[in-house]
């Protein structure tokens, strides 16, 4: 089914306020929702925070009073449906099991965008970003055994492999080299823009959850991991919000925004197989509706433009949440070690094809001077049972030494990094069954 949202009725803003007894529901049980049930939930709180932080930016730029009023009124709406969204989140579930819903969002909504992307180069894009978070999914389920006892898939559920991906601690690179070419909004198909949109505010709510909760465990070593991945998904953010086009008007990018937002409400409304958080959807896609029509208006009133110039006729699916593995498996075993080109160019080489002075080292030596945290994971599962832990089919699993070998750069290395041979080794040692 597909529908033109500028034709639908939604709520009008005026009628979207709701009690805190609504704003606050009960948790999921974290024992017996479906996996992507969490996802969507984790990539909805991230959609409701781009849009309030956006309203709230734009508001301190514009200064047409009447404007400023609808944005105070609209981004009160995305504040509470945030609180809502963000607070289905269980207490019992820890840190690391919600990061590790994190990382699960990352690798499948990314794969899910990049095979549904037209443009060629910002799919590039999400392939090259997809590895370096499916790395990190692979870093912290270490962790997640080590601390709480829990196997990944106690989250994962078996639909998204834990194996080693190309190495975060190559994931460093100089924030210049992570901007790309950005789409011109006069040709870019409307998927095109909700693609980045949705990526940006998951990545950014990454982020942004990473910064404010690594730091409640006791260890070291996990904390200083928390950083070390807390600063990629900056680059990841960088990386991504640079393919919009900076041309765009406030007025087309408010439009944007809210059209993103009923695009991925509508997503997970279809989507949705658990009957409390489907109607917590179908109610936000409706509020987000009317928030359309008011930046529809906007945009006509400001632009004198139709807003289907931009947004199209009809809703995109930019969040559709299922098991890519086979993707995911091509794309490491062809681009493991894929790397930015740091050229004016903003493309992509290879390891071997890298410059001596390719401004990423720079970057690189000095984070990892006294050893990457992501490294130092591996070097403690191996220590406590043996190898690294892995859950993914076998001949994947067996292909780790191969995978360390191309997608580990031989230049700026940590001292803690673990090579090859290390691998080799572990890969002997039968993984652990939990």
């Amino acid at each position: 089914m597909t529908f033109n949202p500028l034709k639908e009725k939604g709520v009008p803003l005026e009628k979207q306020l709701r009690s805190w007894h609504d704003i606050v529901k009960r948790p999921f049980d974290k024992h017996s929702v479906d996996c992507y049930s969490r996802t969507r939930q984790i990539l909805m709180n991230g959609i409701e925070v781009e849009a309030w932080n956006f309203k709230h930016n734009l508001a301190r730029i514009c200064p047409d009073r009447e404007v400023r009023n609808i944005l105070a009124m609209s981004r009160r709406i995305e504040d509470m449906h945030q609180t809502t969204v963000n607070w289905l989140t269980p207490a019992c579930q820890s840190v690391l099991e919600t990061t590790l819903g994190y990382e699960q969002v990352a690798v499948d909504l990314t794969s899910w965008l990049a095979q549904n992307e037209p443009d060629d180069y910002v799919r590039e894009t999400f392939n090259f970003g997809l590895l370096e978070d499916f790395d990190h999914l692979y870093r912290y389920s270490q962790w997640a055994y080590m601390i709480h006892g829990i196997s990944p898939d106690d989250i994962l559920q078996g639909m998204t492999d834990v194996v080693v991906g190309r190495p975060t601690q190559n994931h460093h690179n100089c924030n210049v080299a992570r901007l790309r070419k950005h789409y011109d909004k006069n040709t870019a198909a409307p998927q095109t823009k909700v693609n980045i949109l949705t990526l940006v505010s998951g990545e950014q709510q990454t982020h942004n959850y990473y910064a404010e909760h690594g730091m409640m465990y006791g260890n070291d070593d996990l904390r200083r991991m928390y950083g070390e991945i807390c600063d990629v998904e900056e680059e990841h953010v960088t990386m991504y919000e640079s393919l919009i086009d900076p041309t765009e008007s406030v007025w087309e990018k408010l439009l944007l925004h809210e059209f993103t937002e009923v695009c991925t409400y509508y997503n997970c409304y279809k989507d949705e197989i658990d009957e409390k958080l489907k109607a917590v959807w179908e109610e936000f896609l409706a509020h987000e509706i009317g928030h359309l029509h008011v930046a529809a208006e906007l945009f006509k009133t400001k632009e004198d433009r139709d807003p289907e110039e931009v947004i199209g006729s009809e809703v995109v699916l930019p969040c559709h949440f299922e098991a890519q593995k086979t993707y995911v498996t091509d794309i490491l075993l062809n681009e493991v070690d894929k790397r930015l080109d740091g050229s004016d160019d903003m493309g992509y080489t290879t390891i071997d094809k890298l410059p001596e002075d390719w401004a990423s080292y720079r970057i690189q030596r000095a984070v990892n001077a006294d050893g990457a945290p992501t490294e130092q994971a591996i070097r403690l599962i191996s220590t406590s049972i043996g190898r690294d832990l892995v859950v993914a089919d076998k001949k994947l699993i067996n292909k780790e030494p191969d995978l360390i070998k191309r997608g580990l750069q031989p230049e700026a290395q940590a001292p803690n990094t673990v090579t090859s041979d290390e691998y080799e080794m572990m890969s002997k040692v039968k993984p652990a069954e939990l």
